[in-house]
């Protein structure tokens, strides 16, 4: 039906003729000629039709916004001071010769032709629509490339696209599984994979030694604007491997693939340990492109009267500190309110602060209400600590330590984004060190990563002190958005089944839900440890897209529905007998 794709006719075609297929992208009439800009999604050509040519100018003419054409003409040069240097086609059109309409098109929801404000609700029902737009086709393409430059990658890397099963049995890795109720097994469900994990690992006992897989995972949480219920992972595992190579290997692929699509050096990844993540940044996942640090201040606050300070600073499990924003004095007392009312989100009770004026003029430079709490000496020996400049706002957080790192860290990428504080474009770096568990409120632990992480110590050293025992586990962090996570797996059945006596998993339950991993590592399963990437946020990244929604095809809302499909729905009651299942009754409104 076509001889070329709309935007790749250009200057080398001149004189000749084409035959090309889109949809009406804007339709003009200037006087008596027709302009038609014909879409496809390789781009845009402007088509040109005189009234010499009777049939295809009344043609031309009727038609409308969104329609389906087929168009034969000539390609020419466009007349001088017409030319278009931002297109790709902006130094032809084309003489149009022939149109005929493929398919005609309601007017569409939404105009297609230029940026309105449209919203979400409106755009998701309407998807097939708004992937029209090109910033939405731009997106998708590039997601596609990445894809297939990770394809490349790996498979010349040795790597081999393995499949596995998406109907399988819940087991605990942090989220709520999606259920799937058996209809041959009566009473009995499979949970869609919240990842590969437990697949890739018996692949490794399998002996394939490198696998890789574009996997779709299902997690039942709740979404913000970098998650959906369903998203895409690039999944690699591999044997025989430590985590110098599989860290080096990963890293390789993702410079290549920033060089390559955005023509992007992103330098080394400097490694940083965990522990110093949370003190200095408050999060795991670090943005360093913001020059900020969050620093320690109990040691001046310990025996002051002022006991929302004292208090946790001489609690071991609390955390007082410091946030000292460049520029900041400048903030007026509504954005230090919104500022308070951010951090409340994280737990914090309130967000105290002290204006830098004149540093030189000592106390009297300063500006605060606590001041007067603190003590003039306490209060300058934090600025000196701090090495506070004039024109600085220092924010303190003093609560329990998760509350603190949570409520400073989310504080510190707030101000730089809304004072545009970042350093540079791009800042990539690997975490490392990380701990093995972590604590409840009532004492028990859980796996910060997932129960398959090889610790970096002995079984009887981790069962002798599991809160003080680190992981083989590691996270690559891309400018605050972990891009990827991974670790050496538990190879070793005494280990597996030692982290799962940490976790309070008895032998029953163990043999019960991962029966078959622990069966596995009897037969010889050998070292090996993987990473996996989202994919939808490193395209996310790459694109400068806000939400993940802009760079998945068929996304959910943030109620986890698709608004499209008005999915999910109800089914009927054959269907439910069928599976075993009777729906309890809505309770009535009184």
């Amino acid at each position: 039906m076509r001889t070329h794709y709309c935007g790749d006719i250009n200057e080398t075609l001149i004189d000749q003729t084409v035959t090309f297929c889109g949809w009406v992208h804007r339709r003009r009439d200037h006087g008596g000629v027709i302009f038609l800009d014909v879409r496809d999604r390789e781009g845009l050509v402007q088509v040109v039709f005189d009234p010499d040519t009777v049939e295809a100018f009344n043609t031309a003419d009727s038609v409308r916004s969104e329609f389906v054409i087929q168009i034969t003409g000539r390609v020419r040069g466009r007349p001088e001071g017409t030319t278009n240097a931002n297109m790709k086609t902006g130094m032809i059109e084309v003489l149009g010769k022939e149109i005929v309409v493929l398919n005609k098109a309601q007017t569409p929801p939404f105009p297609l032709d230029g940026y309105t404000d449209v919203g979400e609700d409106i755009r998701l029902k309407y998807r097939f629509m708004d992937m029209r737009r090109p910033e939405m086709q731009d997106k998708l393409r590039f997601r596609s490339k990445v894809t297939s430059g990770v394809r490349n990658y790996l498979d010349e890397n040795g790597f081999l696209d393995i499949e596995t099963p998406i109907l399988t049995r819940a087991t605990p890795e942090g989220a709520r599984d999606y259920l799937v109720p058996s209809r041959t097994h009566e009473g009995n469900f499979f949970a869609l994979p919240q990842s590969p994990q437990l697949f890739k690992q018996l692949l490794m006992v399998s002996g394939f030694d490198r696998y890789y897989q574009i996997a779709k995972c299902f997690r039942d949480e709740d979404l913000r604007a970098d998650r959906q219920p369903e998203f895409t992972q690039i999944d690699i595992e591999a044997s025989f491997i430590d985590e110098e190579q599989i860290m080096g290997m990963t890293q390789d692929m993702i410079k290549g693939i920033f060089q390559k699509e955005l023509g992007v050096d992103l330098g080394d990844f400097p490694r940083m340990p965990f522990a110093e993540a949370m003190s200095k940044y408050g999060s795991d996942k670090p943005d360093m492109r913001i020059p900020m640090e969050i620093v320690d201040v109990e040691e001046f606050l310990q025996d002051i009267d002022f006991k929302v300070f004292a208090a946790p600073a001489k609690d071991p499990k609390c955390r007082v500190a410091a946030l000292k924003v460049p520029g900041g004095a400048e903030l007026s007392r509504k954005q230090i309110d919104e500022y308070t009312k951010f951090v409340s989100i994280y737990g914090a009770k309130g967000l105290a602060w002290i204006k830098v004026n004149e540093l030189e003029k000592g106390i009297e430079g300063l500006q605060s209400p606590i001041i007067k709490f603190i003590g003039d000496e306490n209060t300058l020996k934090i600025m000196e600590k701090l090495d506070a400049k004039n024109g600085d706002i220092v924010f303190f957080g003093a609560d329990k330590t998760k509350v603190v790192c949570e409520a400073l860290g989310a504080l510190r990428c707030k101000v730089a984004e809304d004072m545009n504080l970042y350093t540079s474009e791009w800042a990539a770096l690997w975490v490392v060190d990380f701990p093995m568990f972590e604590e409840n409120d009532d004492g028990s632990v859980t796996a910060l990563h997932h129960p398959f992480t090889a610790p970096s110590c002995t079984a009887e050293e981790l069962e002798a002190n599991p809160l003080g025992a680190l992981s083989r586990a590691y996270d690559m962090v891309l400018n605050g958005c972990e891009l990827g996570g991974g670790s050496i797996r538990i190879h070793d059945q005494d280990m597996q089944q030692a982290v799962f006596r940490c976790l309070g998993i008895s032998e029953e339950e163990q043999q019960e839900k991962f029966g078959f991993l622990l069966d596995a590592l009897k037969f010889g399963a050998p070292p090996h440890g993987g990473l996996a990437f989202g994919l939808d946020r490193l395209i996310m990244l790459m694109t400068g897209a806000t939400s993940i929604r802009e760079v998945i095809a068929f996304p959910k809302t943030q109620s986890a529905a698709c608004v499209m499909t008005k999915a999910p729905g109800e089914v009927s009651n054959a269907q439910l007998r069928d599976l075993h299942i009777k729906l309890r009754e809505k309770p009535k409104a009184e």
